[in-house]
């Protein structure tokens, strides 16, 4: 065969092999169709599977509680660290379960020093892998650390005892076996708290209906697991709740928050968790 002839066949397998520029537009734009269409799907998996991480933290922070319990003849773990941003000071100084300030603390010494982390010494647990929050000064002004800890414990759980003062008003439980009403079933321990709301450890919220501040949030729980928030209760078993409003935070930080009007049934249900009197 003449070299000729053999170049110009080569040339046109060449040509027949090649993609023209309107069949390489095609497979970018299917390609581009296919991602839309997964990655939607991929979110989803992944906000799922941080949910269940989320839900894991929670279990293990319970089951430091029975620990506790146990070496403890019983008793709940203090629940003290309530946070004063005026004066810029804890209203109790004694021990509790954790006193991290999770907007500022910038090392986690408030977990390893609280009552649970000899039953757990893994940091990882008190944080919500879905918690994009970092650590900010008392100014405002953000920094590129992430936050240690995203949870905090029920008021309800050994509350605040400051001066006598406040235990004497807020109903809690300081026994195991004094848990009656709600029953260990029905008692909220840990919840997932929203990032722009959370400061000391204890999450507090009114819950007899002559109490001042009725229809307002102390605080706020989280949203971020597709509208929804997850819990720990006093049985040891974890749930997760879907909000049937929003959870937008639009106070500053330690102020009450009232309640919306469309989110009633969402703010009924967390009353429920809680104790809601001495009898």
């Amino acid at each position: 065969m003449p070299l000729f002839r053999f170049a110009r066949h080569s040339s046109l397998v060449t040509r027949q092999l090649a993609f023209t520029l309107i069949e390489l537009l095609v497979v970018i734009a299917i390609i581009g169709i296919l991602a839309a269409m997964l990655l939607p799907a991929l979110t989803k998996a992944k906000m799922a599977a941080q949910s269940s991480d989320c839900l894991n933290n929670l279990k293990q922070l319970e089951i430091c509680m029975h620990l506790y319990g146990l070496d403890n003849d019983d008793s709940l773990p203090p629940n003290n660290f309530v946070y004063d941003l005026v004066s810029r000071q804890p209203l109790d100084t004694g021990p509790s379960w954790c006193t991290n300030l999770a907007p500022f603390d910038i090392d986690p010494i408030g977990i390893q020093k609280g009552l649970l982390f000899q039953h757990n010494s893994s940091v990882a647990i008190y944080h919500c892998p879905a918690d994009q929050s970092t650590v900010q000064d008392m100014s405002g002004a953000p920094s590129n650390q992430p936050r240690w800890r995203s949870y905090n414990m029920s008021q309800s759980v050994n509350g605040l005892t400051y001066d006598g003062e406040l235990s004497s008003y807020i109903p809690h439980y300081s026994k195991f076996t004094g848990i009656k009403n709600p029953t260990p079933t029905g008692l909220i321990v840990f919840l997932d708290v929203h990032e722009n709301e959370i400061l000391d450890t204890q999450f507090g919220i009114p819950v007899d209906a002559d109490w001042w501040n009725t229809g307002y949030w102390w605080d706020v729980p989280a949203n971020r697991h597709n509208q929804g928030c997850n819990f720990s209760f006093a049985d040891g078993h974890v749930e997760h709740w879907h909000w049937k409003v929003p959870k937008v935070v639009s106070v500053p930080r330690g102020s009450a928050q009232p309640v919306a009007n469309n989110e009633w049934d969402d703010y009924n249900r967390m009353e429920t968790g809680f104790r809601q009197n001495f009898n």
